[in-house]
């Protein structure tokens, strides 16, 4: 269910109306928060936002938020080796950088994200997890869930229904992690595939596991009853009433500095430039005529973009100038379609005009794109 309003937040009996200028100088202790927004950068700015303004010396933070569909990688991964991004781009599914370390997982309204916010010094990302697990406990008693050595939630044994990460600042610190209630598994495995061939890279690879949503398990339950139940255990953890505070990321005037945060998410400098050096080294085998031409591929990928480019066609396919020039403009442009795209059809108003190089030369283009 989205939330727009706190009409339809029925669920939310008990929310704290805490007005703007007293929200985050309010009683020493701990704070429930959540976002009612379903977008995955304003939520993940929200949490930049929360370990560099607030003092959590005084006060530790329950955030909660659910998005709509987007992959989430973690700050040191390789989105090309992580997803499907062309399938992602077909389904108009948001593809995010977080700041934190860990694995790729899935959001859509079926997935509930949890983020807590401690200094670093009272840190304990198990301790979050048995607290999840004590409030799914506390709603059915039956659910067999426990916590793993990976910190890791499993549901009979076997099926993963929470993954963790974290990020640890010099006296601030947050670990989120997710909670699959009724994603669409079905678009979860298939994005979660990367199609690409020939691409090495040192980025932090994610661990493949089996998953199962809880309302596989229980079909009685929901998203608003399993929000409700693990901040009714953190407030009693905490000693705090049972209140939910409810926030809109986009408001500058209780988030100074927020919508800067949640544009710098979203830039592609951010969620494939800060992608670690990897390269790429594969043969296209392309279908001309009635024949199959094999053609080789190697690129060095650099914060993003194509530091070095070779590409190995036979002699006297393509005109040697314009097949150099296709490298010339490559070297040094994102590894992006869209950009590729610009380049080559730069490229082809220059192309002489002979149907059969244009035949040529389209279908190269085709193919590299088809690498990005």
């Amino acid at each position: 269910m989205v939330l727009q309003s706190l009409k339809s937040c029925r669920w939310l009996s008990c929310i704290l109306r805490t007005p703007k200028a007293c929200f985050w100088s309010t009683a020493s202790g701990a704070l429930i928060i959540q976002s009612v927004s379903n977008d995955v950068y304003q939520n993940l700015a929200v949490e930049d936002w929360i370990h560099d303004h607030m003092d959590l010396e005084k006060q530790q933070v329950l955030f909660l938020w659910r998005n709509s569909p987007a992959v989430v990688i973690g700050r040191h991964q390789n989105p090309w080796q992580e997803c499907n991004l062309r399938l992602l781009r077909q389904k108009n599914i948001k593809l995010a950088r977080r700041r934190s370390g860990g694995g790729t997982v899935y959001h859509d309204l079926g997935n509930i994200n949890l983020t807590f916010f401690t200094t670093r010094k009272k840190y304990e990302r198990m301790e979050n997890l048995k607290l999840v697990v004590k409030a799914l406990k506390a709603l059915r008693p039956q659910l067999d869930v426990h916590v793993t050595d990976r910190y890791d939630i499993l549901l009979d044994g076997q099926y993963k229904i929470s993954g963790t990460a974290a990020k640890l600042g010099r006296t601030s610190a947050y670990h989120h992690c997710t909670l699959l209630c009724n994603a669409d598994k079905f678009v979860l495995s298939s994005v979660l595939k990367s199609p690409y061939k020939g691409l090495k890279s040192n980025a932090t690879p994610s661990v493949p596991a089996s998953v199962k949503n809880l309302f596989e398990e229980d079909p009685s339950l929901t998203s608003e009853m399993l929000l409700d139940a693990i901040a009714k255990e953190y407030a009693t953890q905490h000693h705090i009433d049972h209140h939910i505070t409810v926030i809109n990321p986009a408001d500058e005037t209780l988030l100074p500095g927020i919508s800067i945060k949640t544009k710098e998410l979203q830039t592609w400098e951010w969620v494939y430039g800060k992608t670690p050096k990897f390269s790429v080294s594969t043969c296209l085998n392309m279908a001309f005529k009635d024949s199959v031409l094999d053609v080789k591929v190697n690129m060095d990928v650099k914060h993003g973009r194509i530091e070095v480019c070779n590409i190995d066609l036979p002699e006297q396919w393509l005109p040697p100038g314009l097949y150099s020039q296709l490298v010339k403009s490559l070297t040094g442009s994102k590894f992006c379609p869209n950009e590729t795209t610009a380049l080559v059809t730069a490229l082809l108003r220059v192309c002489p005009q002979d149907d059969e190089l244009h035949s040529r030369w389209s279908l190269l283009c085709e193919n590299m794109i088809m690498l990005m």
